[in-house]
């Protein structure tokens, strides 16, 4: 009898954990957040909320509050695509963006 190699851990949590991911905007959106603004500006805003198709995204700076501003009208047909939304479905209608609010992007107090 031959016994068949062990399948990679990976793919077997892979198909466990998409059918545990919650189906709200949001967390869609969270999702391919990255993929969407690119690695920089991930790193500078995060979508923190979503109601009736606005989507709050807070940012690290007032300066990456305006540009994340600027750049919705670009990033919203991105976004909608990116989280598999039909062709004329906009589960994203708009991006509110506030500046502060993320705690894993400021640096350490240096006060002693």
């Amino acid at each position: 009898m031959r016994r068949l190699a062990p399948r990679p851990a990976a793919a077997a949590l892979a198909t466990v954990v998409e059918g545990l991911a919650p189906a709200t905007t949001l967390a869609r959106v969270q999702g391919c957040w990255r993929e969407a603004v690119g690695p920089v500006v991930a790193d500078e805003a995060d979508p923190v909320s979503e109601r009736d198709g606005v989507v709050t995204v807070a940012c690290r700076s007032a300066v990456w509050a305006q540009e994340l501003d600027l750049l919705a009208v670009d990033l919203l047909p991105r976004l909608n695509a990116l989280i598999g939304a039909s062709p004329g479905e906009e589960p994203v209608r708009a991006l509110r963006v506030v500046a502060g609010g993320l705690g894993r992007h400021q640096a350490p107090s240096t006060d002693g």
